[in-house]
């Protein structure tokens, strides 16, 4: 019956609930700490975990896969996604050459330019182009496949009780709890933080928000009293790092610094204003 509910991001298909607790739970403490808020016990901290939706089946061992790349970037979703993180990235990294006119055409060659760069980027540095590749399309997956979305939903709808006060999201996380949340008003959740969030992205995220009957993309999330979202100057991933001018000005937006590391969730967990954000959504000094 916990009292705060965590929800992940993409790239966890090889985890799990326990190794999701086993991280997240560490940071959260520590970002009380620092706060100076009084701690939370281990076992009112859950997990949602859904990242097994998007794992590969096994197979009867034949021809190997082959490696992914450029041309797996398939429709207009992933490639107009891919090159708002090149632009992205860019501005935040002097290294990485910007887009122009003539490369933001959507052709194999683009696509093929956009990988190069983001691989040479600071914040992709040490991802695989398959990773990347596959980032790309579980975020497709999510906002445009209505099974997997409906899947996802109900993992969060598993692991929300009556005790939740407090729900945690991390990168596409903010938007399945967003959309979780306001799908269910009738929750008591009070609180959200989101870190690293893409809910910003307008046309390809934002834009395809799904809201109950009556509402839009951008209305309040069901009943939930305050929001705090949390980003990186660096994280690529929020590439809107203010969410006011599209869901209000009720949302408080801070900065933090992440180094190197800038969408790292334990580096967001950690650090003084998630706690801060943590004790006032527990309403706990």
């Amino acid at each position: 019956m916990s009292r705060i509910v965590c929800v992940h991001g993409i790239g966890q298909q090889h985890s799990g609930e326990n190794e999701q607790h086993a991280s997240w739970y560490p940071a959260l403490a520590d970002g009380l700490r620092r706060a100076g808020a009084a701690p939370v016990d281990e076992r009112e901290v859950s997990c949602v975990f859904y990242g097994d939706l998007f794992r590969t089946p096994g197979r009867t061992l034949s021809v190997l896969d082959p490696p992914l790349d450029a041309e797996d970037v398939e429709d207009e979703f992933e490639s107009d996604l891919l090159l708002a993180l090149w632009s992205e990235a860019a501005r935040t990294d002097p290294d990485v050459m910007p887009p122009d006119a003539r490369t933001l055409a959507r052709t194999p060659s683009t696509v093929q330019r956009a990988l190069n760069a983001l691989a040479q980027s600071r914040f992709f540095a040490g991802v695989a182009l398959r990773g990347l590749v596959l980032d790309l399309k579980q975020v497709r997956a999510y906002l445009c496949d209505a099974s997997v979305h409906d899947q996802v939903q109900a993992r969060v709808a598993e692991t929300v009780t009556e005790r939740t006060e407090l729900v945690v999201s991390h990168s596409l996380g903010s938007v399945v709890a967003y959309e979780a949340l306001a799908a269910h008003p009738e929750w008591n959740v009070r609180s959200l933080i989101t870190l690293g969030s893409p809910l910003g992205i307008r046309h390809l995220v934002f834009d395809r928000l799904r809201t109950p009957e009556g509402t839009k993309p951008g209305h309040w999330p069901g009943s939930v009293e305050s929001w705090t979202n949390i980003a990186d100057e660096g994280d690529v991933v929020a590439l809107v790092k203010d969410l006011r001018p599209l869901f209000g000005e009720r949302v408080r937006s801070l900065l933090v610094h992440n180094g190197s590391r800038a969408h790292d969730v334990t580096r967001y967990l950690n650090t003084a204003e998630a706690g801060r954000a943590m004790a006032d959504g527990r309403g706990t000094g």
